[in-house]
């Protein structure tokens, strides 16, 4: 049996973020399945730089960079039966329907308000694919309005979701990951936990994540003596779900118009409850458990951490197995892309 050739195309910064933790898991999944082979090529995008982060999930992955509109882009998408592009890339939407492959996009990025050319050219592209998968209601909205076309559906990225369980009554503080910049919300937080004036002990909270706005922070709270802060920086995955499994909750707080959110997500399936911002499509990542405050909002975030901290461990429990529980249909298992795969190659509509 000649196995069909899936191309994966992701755009890059250079950093390891949500999207490149989507499309390894993807392409780990389908690698399994014995009538795919599998290509995972990353497009350098402006300003690419690679970082350590990258570097290290990149290791032992079968992955290639490539450039815009290149002529190896051209040749991978050449060689390929279907391409799975992440966002709607012109050039590649372009390079796939002249080889006339079938392709399906995975739209992780809402739509700005107002008109650019820029935009324009990347709606109509977004027309061209076989079908669109976009990745919260939020950003389905943004790109098609109320009036939804064929092909189209929400699919909740995911990545290699972390599995542990800590008893709920073993759990200390709250937890923070993410990139350190502007509106992703950890300054928000280090003021929100400052003013919640919780005992730093029973409540401590830990920090984890790269970017530039790590120096400040770190600064900020020695200089305010804010104490209960532990700053760990850039984490490996099994440090990661150890400390979000021995959280109490999971701390998601942007003010960006959050696409989806994927750390609320991975938080949910250890069967932690997360305090989030009402910021895009996060409340959809969060659940109906999650305790919601506003963006850009210490004051309200502040209440929701003495909220937390003040909840009856009957209560507490109860949120905690129900986040878990709640994932379970809210998600598309990550077989459904090989199931999908196969029916676009089929020549039919994935319903």
């Amino acid at each position: 049996m000649s196995r069909k050739k899936v191309l994966i195309v992701s755009p890059c910064q250079g950093a390891y973020g949500g999207i490149e933790a989507f499309v390894f898991a993807v392409a780990a999944a389908v690698r399994r399945e014995p009538d795919f082979e599998v290509r995972l090529r990353f497009k350098r995008v402006k300003g690419f730089a690679l970082q350590p982060s990258l570097k290290t999930m990149l290791k032992g992955e079968e992955a290639d960079f490539v450039y815009r509109a290149d002529r190896e882009l051209a040749d991978e998408i050449r060689w390929a039966d279907i391409v799975h592009l992440q966002n709607a890339s012109p050039d590649v939407v372009a390079f796939t329907k002249f080889f006339r492959k079938p392709l399906v996009l995975t739209i992780h990025n809402y739509m700005p308000e107002g008109f650019t050319t820029h935009r324009l050219l990347w709606k109509i592209s977004a027309k061209l694919a076989d079908a669109r998968w976009y990745n919260s209601r939020f950003v389905w909205e943004t790109w098609e309005g109320a009036e939804k076309r064929l092909g189209s559906r929400k699919v909740a990225t995911t990545s290699r979701l972390p599995e542990g369980f800590t008893p709920p009554e073993q759990r200390r503080g709250f937890a923070f990951i993410g990139r350190w910049i502007a509106n992703k919300g950890v300054e928000t937080l280090l003021d929100a936990y400052a003013l919640a004036g919780l005992d730093p002990k029973k409540w401590p909270l830990v920090l984890m994540g790269e970017g530039p706005l790590r120096p400040m922070i770190e600064y900020a709270a020695q200089k305010r003596g804010i104490s209960g802060v532990e700053v760990l920086g850039f984490v490996d995955e099994a440090t990661k779900t150890a400390r979000m499994q021995n959280a109490r909750w999971m701390v998601v707080p942007p003010n960006t118009r959050e696409d989806f959110g994927l750390t609320a997500v991975e938080a949910r399936n250890l069967s932690v409850p997360c305090i989030i911002t009402r910021d895009g499509g996060l409340p959809e990542a969060g659940g109906a458990q999650a305790l919601i405050c506003e963006p850009a909002n210490p004051e309200g975030l502040a209440q929701l951490l003495r909220q937390a901290a003040a909840m009856s461990e009957s209560e507490y429990a109860e949120r905690a197995h129900r986040t878990k529980e709640e994932l379970a249909t809210e998600l598309e298992p990550i077989e459904f892309y090989a199931r999908a795969y196969r029916q676009l190659l089929r020549g039919e509509r994935v319903e």
